[in-house]
Formats: C-alpha cells, sequence, structure tokens
C-alpha cells in the first residue's frame, strides 16, 4: 500500500464533501470541484475525514492509490484556501499587463503576446515584472503557469526570460576573447 494513501485528509469545516460511487464533488468558501474517481479505488468518509482504499491488491491499484488521495486533497485545499504560482520575468523592456482575463507580455518579440486565461483562473501583476497565477483548482493554475514560462523560457547565457519565482537557472560561460 502506499504511504501517501494511507493517510486520511482531513475535511475543514467550511468544506462539505458529496461521494457518488466514483464521483467526488467538493464545495468550499472559494468554489466547486468535481472529479470521476477511477474504478479501482473506493472512497469513504468518516466524519471529518477521507479515506482511500485500494478496491483490490493489483499493481494498477497500488499505482493509482496514492494519485488519486492527492487529487482529493488538493481538491480541498483548493476550495478552501486556494493555489498560486508565481512567475518572474528578467530582461531589458520585458514586461506584462493583466487586464481582466487577458495577459499581455512583452518580452523581446516584435509584437506583444497575448494570452487568454481559462475560466477560474486570475491573473495580477505586481511591478510589471512578477505575474501571479492562482485559482482554486492545481492543475489548471500550473498548465497555465507552465504555458506563460513558454512564451519566453530563460535562456542559460544571460538569464533573461520567464522563469518561476525561486527558480535556479543554470549559467554557460559565452564565449572567450583572445
Amino acid at each position: 500500500m502506499s504511504r501517501i494513501g494511507k493517510r486520511p485528509i482531513p475535511i475543514p469545516s467550511k468544506v462539505t464533501v458529496d461521494i457518488k460511487g466514483q464521483h467526488v464533488t467538493v464545495k468550499g468558501p472559494k468554489g466547486t470541484l468535481a472529479r470521476e474517481i477511477p474504478s479501482l479505488i473506493g472512497i469513504s468518509q468518516e466524519g471529518s475525514e477521507i479515506k482511500v482504499i485500494p478496491e483490490n491488491n493489483s499493481r494498477i491499484a497500488r499505482q493509482r492509490h496514492g494519485l488519486c488521495r492527492t487529487l482529493i486533497a488538493n481538491m480541498v485545499e483548493g476550495v478552501s484556501k486556494g493555489f498560486e504560482k508565481r512567475l518572474q520575468i528578467l530582461g531589458v523592456g520585458y514586461r506584462a499587463q493583466a487586464q481582466g482575463k487577458k495577459l499581455t507580455l512583452n518580452v523581446g518579440y516584435s509584437k506583444p503576446v497575448e494570452m487568454d486565461m481559462p475560466e477560474g483562473i486570475q491573473v495580477a501583476v505586481e511591478k510589471n515584472t512578477e505575474v501571479i497565477v492562482g485559482g482554486i483548482d492545481k492543475e489548471v493554475v500550473g498548465n497555465v503557469a507552465a504555458k506563460i514560462r513558454a512564451v519566453r523560457p530563460p535562456e542559460p547565457y544571460k538569464g533573461k526570460g520567464i522563469r518561476y519565482l525561486g527558480e535556479m537557472v543554470r549559467r554557460k560561460a559565452g564565449k572567450t576573447g583572445k
């Protein structure tokens, strides 16, 4: 059995969990998330805790045990606290601008790059060079942050580009003159 999967998921006081067969719905102060859990995994709510149990000892059930527990725990945390990813823009003249559901990036291309944010994602810009992506679904927040970073990934010679806050970029030595 998975060590992660064995741990019960605590449910905060403001969060309600509805389990119907393999369909899990989590409602909280920030919103509602729903997910279908694979058939080899059993879910039960005992008081203010959720337990995830594999139905048998097959290889696939053991593989999905810890995954399903983590997915449900992320749903509970997302509707109660939310998730956010911070990106940092480095480079002369590089900047970002947020207008509603649209993010505009000026990162050295001939034209600004405009990105539309999916439903449930909030984007904010601090000091023109720090982008904050927030939402209740951890998977969507991570995917949007990765797409923003992919517009101009950090390059190894000068370190210019978009990176996660605190990300270390391995630098290379440039050409040496005679």
